[in-house]
């Protein structure tokens, strides 16, 4: 995603390159003809390109407020998709009991933590149509991946292993009814907002009215020149060239905007994002593992020892 205050024009202005260089050359062409080789008046009067002008200015805004709606939707999802992660992380090493202070429950939320961040990077890349296998190397054991390259959509496979461990934990009686069906309704808000991304994704914009929109522009860059080489002679080539960039950089913006997934500088951040929820969980796990070798420490002691005043315990 673009994160730059100052978008470079080269990047700007290259986005539209072959529509600027048939631009340039159609309107040189019509003035040379124009003056020289032609002695009827081509001239039409201005109001006809104004209008046509005037009809795609009302349908490049409306496109351009259809795509941004697409493209905050897909913000709002992941914003959505960063507060249920640290939700879950935070139900998790709260709710799961370990009197003991044992490994093993340890383990078990450390590896609870680092799966749902691979969820967020595998929902990613998904959606990007690249590896969404790749970012859980790492992140989850070996059985866990092979069980995942079994199944088609990733994510999905990975909220599965979630209630898999969910319902284990239930039937040890590391949490009672009411933390599952809690942390339960954390991981069908983040089916939801999966669904909802897919959603994004998979509805494409009416190809048609594109190319209605394309069309309509076409013609009326056609038409431009009939009515200002009277008035501008050569000066209307860089006018109308300047008018025809705005359009087209509007058109392409709406194209954009469109299709927040398609690995794109104008796409929602979904890596960033990911990278961000990643500090949170491993914050959140540095600090219960912090609270944990505390407890542990105090646990095992034969004689209690004095609490400072800013220990921290789990709940």
């Amino acid at each position: 995603m673009l994160l730059k205050k100052r978008i470079p024009m080269k990047y700007v202005l290259g986005k539209i390159k072959v529509e600027m260089a048939l631009v340039i050359t159609y309107t040189v062409l019509f003035e040379i003809f124009h003056h020289y080789f032609v002695t009827l008046p081509v001239d039409i009067p201005i109001a006809i390109p104004t209008m046509i002008g005037t009809i795609i200015s009302l349908l490049l805004a409306f496109k351009s407020n259809q795509a941004y709606d697409r493209w905050w939707e897909a913000r709002i999802v992941w914003g959505a998709v960063v507060n249920d992660s640290r939700t879950l992380i935070r139900q998790v090493l709260t709710f799961y009991k370990d009197p003991d202070f044992s490994v093993e429950a340890s383990e078990f939320k450390e590896n609870f933590a680092k799966r749902q961040i691979a969820w967020c990077y595998s929902l990613g890349q998904a959606l990007r149509n690249k590896d969404a296998v790749k970012p859980l190397k790492g992140l989850m054991s070996e059985d866990e991946i092979r069980y995942i390259k079994n199944h088609q959509n990733v994510p999905n496979a990975i909220l599965m292993l979630h209630a898999r461990d969910l319902k284990n934990a239930k039937n040890e009686k590391k949490i009672n009814m009411y933390q599952q069906v809690e942390i339960d309704n954390t991981l069908s808000r983040l089916c939801d907002e999966m669904g909802k991304c897919e959603r994004i994704k998979n509805t494409i914009f009416p190809t048609t009215y594109s190319m209605y929109i394309r069309l309509t522009l076409c013609l009326f860059i056609l038409l431009l020149p009939f009515g200002l080489t009277s008035v501008l002679s050569w000066f209307a080539i860089p006018l109308i060239t300047a008018i025809a960039a705005a359009f087209f950089l509007i058109e392409r913006m709406a194209i954009h905007l469109q299709d927040p997934f398609e690995n794109r500088p104008t796409d929602t951040p979904v890596t960033t994002i990911a990278n961000t929820i990643e500090k949170n969980i491993k914050q959140m796990l540095n600090e219960y593992q912090s609270e944990f070798d505390i407890l542990k420490e105090f646990h095992l002691d034969d004689e209690p020892k004095k609490v400072e005043k800013d220990a921290y315990f789990v709940l």
